[in-house]
């Protein structure tokens, strides 16, 4: 890819964000953690009550990235066969001689939009998460390969709600982001009344193909990153961890921490990040963008923390005061 297809396509990234904009009203946060996850190469969760528009984002989002799309509504009675697929008989109706025939399910796409995930028990959860870890599917002894790009973005209710399975923490750090979608803005609210009561009909267009994204997936991996906030990160994810920690917050009200892929997702989240802001050099504020959707998940709060309320983000916001920051890194 030569210098001027690069421009190119990383200024089709902001047309992204303004194309799903003509829909979506508001959230531009979240929009843009969307498109850094997927930039990323990662799997993203999205948390909010219903109501909140997730699944019409993940769906215009889709729209204008030209990828294969399928959306599964996650019921207490959907089977693992409902999302991977199932064998199925059929007949050669030439020689008359039956044979089992794998039939795809609609894993099979570039973007999967797993609608209420925590809505279905944990037997079907697990099917998609082994999904998305292997990017293939077993079935019959043989291995049937997904599509690429392979993105899942899933969303899910408060674990609050009734009639929902929280997903385990294991399962939950197969998720590169997860993002919480909260309410918008008294004007923000103004302009969706306004929006959907009226006759407006946005035209949407197509900006990236799955060739491009595939392209900007390779082209993330080569933003660079100093040592020194190689360093930095390890020194964040290490301060999430209550028996080495030196964070109070930490110390008193988290189970456990973060392991090393917290530190892998935020570096890789903070590059696409700056690719996202047309920079090819990671800086502090990429850091501290992405890290409450990449470290959120991945912090389990103890149960004096829930009692006292105190939340995850309280957590991660005394970590990013008592970690120093390398005094030798410029902020961009």
């Amino acid at each position: 890819m030569n210098t001027q297809d690069i421009k190119e396509r990383i200024n089709q990234l902001d047309k992204v964000v303004d194309e799903v904009g003509k829909v979506i009203v508001g959230q531009r946060t979240v929009v843009e953690e969307l498109l850094i996850s997927i930039l990323a190469g990662g799997h993203c969760l999205l948390e909010g009550v219903p109501g909140l528009a997730k699944t019409l984002m993940v769906n215009t989002l889709a729209k204008t990235l030209d990828l294969g799309f399928h959306r599964v509504q996650f019921t207490p009675d959907l089977m693992p066969s409902d999302i991977i697929g199932t064998e199925i008989l059929e007949e050669d109706h030439a020689t008359g001689k039956r044979f089992f025939k794998f039939r795809k399910g609609p894993v099979f796409t570039n973007i999967l939009l797993a609608d209420e995930i925590n809505r279905t028990p944990p037997k079907t959860q697990a099917a998609l998460l082994e999904a998305m870890q292997e990017r293939s599917i077993s079935y019959g002894g043989e291995q049937h390969k997904l599509p690429k790009p392979f993105f899942v973005l899933a969303t899910q209710n408060p674990v609050e709600q009734s009639g929902t399975y929280p997903l385990p923490e294991a399962q939950l750090d197969r998720f590169l982001m997860f993002i919480q979608v909260g309410y918008p803005t008294e004007q923000d609210e103004i302009e969706i009344l306004n929006r959907t009561t009226g006759s407006y009909n946005p035209d949407l267009s197509t900006v990236l193909t799955g060739d491009d994204m595939i392209a900007l997936q390779d082209l993330v991996r080569s933003v660079e990153v100093s040592e020194d906030i190689l360093k930095y990160v390890a020194q964040i994810v290490r301060a999430t961890r209550p028996d080495e920690s030196q964070v109070p917050m930490v110390r008193d009200y988290v189970r456990w921490g973060s392991g090393p892929r917290a530190g892998q997702a935020l570096v890789m989240c903070a590059k696409a990040k700056a690719l996202l802001s047309g920079r090819f050099a990671v800086t502090l504020p990429d850091i501290r963008f992405v890290a409450k959707a990449v470290l959120r998940h991945r912090i389990l709060r103890s149960f004096m923390a829930e009692a006292e309320e105190i939340s995850i983000e309280d957590i991660i916001d005394d970590l990013f005061k008592h970690v120093p920051e390398p005094k030798s890194q410029l902020e961009g």
